[in-house]
């Protein structure tokens, strides 16, 4: 039973929805299953377990899915019409109506919005009830490849770190979802001094090159490392090698949940309950009304105790 599933968004989004498509693939071991979404996202699906291969959403070729009645090649067509199955996110009548119209047999519509109380993962699958399919384990799992594992240890041994590290990701998807920087900052040099047997890593994406340089600006550490616009497979390998993870309400986060390691996540407005990972080495420090009221102390406290429990 081919299976096609169609999934845009940002990185957490696309993990939130790993869990849906685990529970596909372990339904249907042999059906193979490929995936259309965003880069660099789909990175971490495509010959990681969960599909045979991925297309990128935002490709000239697709376009045209979006707009009304469009003439789209043949060798889409077929590609599109050749799946028993279409799991389709994206909420867009023209495309929706572009699927049935090549010849899309199944088409399952899910939807990307969240909302009420339960966690996102078990809303994403319900699309999945329709093939009496039911989500039990929300928790989001990221299978890396052999090289992937390899390009990560490439990657730490070339910038000379060596375990034990923790990791930490100062960024995220909003500015209100930011822990302030002197609040990074101060916890930076309090892991240095308490934690002197770990090396600590600072890792960032596009959005996050100011808050790079800030503290490299502002902290002088042969213990303190920055990794900036890896290859998410790899950087998942190097999550992976974690002792622990910091992060707030972000992607890194859930790739790193993902990957089984020890997390420590700040949250603010955001529902935690909702959105965050469901994983169960996961911590939750939140503060409802603003990230600019959370305390040090408690993320100071809170992470000394997960590290005790590392051990």
């Amino acid at each position: 039973m081919s299976t096609l599933v169609i999934r845009g968004g940002a990185i957490g989004d696309f993990v939130l929805t790993l869990p849906a498509i685990r529970l596909l693939r372990m339904a249907f071991p042999e059906a193979p299953v490929d995936i259309l979404g965003c880069c660099p996202a789909i990175q971490l699906a495509e010959g990681r377990f969960y599909a045979r291969a991925t297309r990128s959403l935002d490709s000239a070729s697709l376009s045209g899915l979006f707009a009304p009645r469009a003439q789209l090649s043949k060798a889409l067509r077929e590609y599109l019409a050749g799946f028993q199955i279409v799991i389709n996110y994206i909420y867009d009548p023209c495309f929706s109506e572009n699927l049935l119209r090549i010849g899309v047999q199944c088409l399952i519509q899910g939807s990307s919005k969240i909302d009420g109380d339960t966690h996102a993962a078990y809303q994403l699958a319900r699309p999945l009830e329709k093939l009496s399919l039911f989500l039990q384990n929300p928790a989001a799992q990221i299978f890396l490849s052999n090289q992937d594992q390899q390009n990560a240890l490439y990657v730490l041994k070339n910038m000379g770190c060596g375990a034990p590290f923790f990791v930490m990701h100062p960024g995220s998807g909003g500015a209100d979802k930011n822990w302030p920087l002197a609040c990074w900052k101060k916890l930076f040099l309090w892991v240095l001094q308490k934690f002197p047997c770990y090396n600590l890593v600072c890792v960032g994406g596009e959005a996050d090159k100011l808050a790079l340089k800030y503290f490299s600006l502002q902290i002088c550490s042969p213990r303190l490392y920055y990794l900036d616009g890896l290859p998410l497979p790899t950087l998942a390998g190097v999550l992976s090698q974690a002792c622990a993870f910091v992060g707030q309400d972000s992607g890194v986060s859930h790739i790193a949940a993902a990957t089984g390691i020890h997390c420590l996540l700040l949250y603010g407005s955001t529902n935690p309950s909702v959105w965050a990972p469901a994983n169960i080495l996961v911590s939750i420090v939140s503060h409802t009304t603003s990230m600019q009221d959370l305390p040090f102390e408690v993320v100071q406290c809170t992470f000394q105790s997960l590290v005790q429990r590392i051990g």
